[in-house]
Order: C-alpha cells, then structure tokens, then sequence
C-alpha cells in the first residue's frame, strides 16, 4: 500500500527519483498505521461516516453481494473502521443478504477502544421500518453489545415485542413507519454513540446523503468491471443541489483505490 494523497514534499521527491518516504513507499501497512489513517475528528457531535465499495463502472455489488468485488487488503480496512466506530449503523436488506453477524472484540483494538472511552467492540444498528428480521440469528440472541433496532413510532408493536424479547434494544427514530435520517443520527448521539459507520446498503446510504447527514464517506474503487443492473452505492431519488465533499486522503495497494472525502 501507499499513499497518492495527500501530496507531500516527500512524495513529490519520490517522484523525482528522491529517497521514498514510508508512507509513499509500496508496502503493507499494519493495523495500527491504518488505524491512525482513517481516525475519527476529536469532537462530541456524532460524526457519520459511510463506508462503501464500487467497480470501475459504478456497481456495489455483485450477484447481490460486496464480497466477489472486494479484496483482503478492502476487508482488514473494513474491520479498522469497525475497530474505531462506537456503532455500525446497517440496512435490514443488507443484513438479510450479507448474513450479519454480531460485531467481535479484536485484541488489536483492545488497548485502543479503552483509551477512547469505548466498549470491546460496537454495537450494531439495523435500520428498519418492517422489523422484518430473524430475531433467532446470533446478531440478535449472542451480542457481544446489545443490537440495536432503529424503527418509527408506528412500528408494529407485536414486531417490536419481537425485537425486544430477542434481547435487541429498539430505539424509535421517526414519527411514522420509517425512520428518519437525522433523527436516528441524534438519537445514537443522545446513547453516546457518536463515531457512527453505516456499511449499507446502497438504499440505506442514500437516505442519509439526502438527509444531509453524511460527514465522510470511505470509498473503495475496486479496478473491475461488472456490466449488468447492479446498485450504485448509493439510492433513492435525486438531491435538487447535488453535495459536494472533497478529498481528504487517498491510498493505493493492487490496483484497488482507498479513498476518504468529508464534507466540503
């Protein structure tokens, strides 16, 4: 792995054929260097990050997958950022088709997550209006943390029951059926859950760009090409002004991009 962006003195004079600094220079990188790489802002305020991955020509998935258009090194930077989040913010789709399983401790974060004030490992926010769920799965019966279901007041109760027999905590989030974007944001902030990382899906992803309460988004461009009618990573209908962010870090390893953009 090295880094493209930001430009550096350094990694200019590598270009010139200077000595390679570590950090520009091709080569793995350990947990903790990328851990310090993709490090949440030191702020109170919740700080939603999204965390996504994408062919060349726009697919984020694949036969209904991330996986096939993922690689390792795309999977120990998607355990990092789970590593630093206090919770995983999901959509009940894609919990359905990838198969969620509780988040785990990672002895490599240990030492870390305890200095930031954090739990063993984060919790999981599944994102549903329906509460159509297998509440007999491990996500929801064998937690390291209690999941969390993010739903509205009109929820149906007998699904809700459901939920919270199961031992998940429901948080309401919205006045009607659905949820509200930025009000699921609050409501996560107000449990001080404030480093938040929503993985998906595609549709979930884009309710929260819409609803204006993105901050960062940590996009994989994988070098594939896929054709067919896959998502693009985010859904929904189109935003009147589209929202710009800017580029804030950008690694390379294989051909595979690892980029970071915040809010402009």
């Amino acid at each position: 792995m090295r880094r493209l962006f930001p430009v550096t003195y350094e990694t200019a004079a590598q270009a010139s054929g200077g000595t390679p600094e570590p950090d520009v220079t091709d080569r793995e990188w350990g947990l903790g260097e990328l851990a310090e790489a993709y490090a949440y802002p030191d702020r109170r305020e919740p700080w939603l990050r999204g965390n996504m991955v994408s062919t060349l020509d726009g697919a984020a998935q694949h036969d209904g997958r991330s996986q096939p258009i993922s690689s390792a090194t795309d999977m120990r930077i998607f355990g990092v950022l789970r590593g630093l989040a206090d919770v995983v913010v999901v959509g009940a789709q894609t919990v359905r088709q990838e198969g969620y399983r509780p988040a785990r401790a990672r002895e490599a974060f240990a030492e870390l997550r305890e200095a930031a004030g954090q739990g063993p490992a984060p919790a999981i926010a599944v994102v549903t209006a329906s509460l159509d769920l297998d509440f007999s799965l491990p996500l929801f019966t064998s937690p390291l943390v209690p999941t969390l279901v993010l739903t509205g007041a009109a929820a149906a109760p007998d699904r809700v029951a459901a939920a919270e027999k199961a031992g998940a905590q429901v948080v309401i989030a919205g006045d009607g059926m659905g949820v509200d974007p930025a009000r699921a944001v609050r409501a996560l902030g107000e449990l001080g859950l404030t480093r938040l990382l929503t993985e998906g899906g595609p549709r979930l992803l884009g309710q929260f760009v819409a609803g204006g309460v993105l901050d960062e988004l940590c996009l994989t461009v994988s070098p594939m090409l896929a054709a067919g009618d896959a998502q693009r990573i985010a859904g929904g209908p189109s935003m009147a002004v589209p929202a710009r962010f800017e580029l804030v870090s950008l690694l390379e390893e294989a051909g595979f991009l690892y980029s970071r953009y915040r809010r402009s």
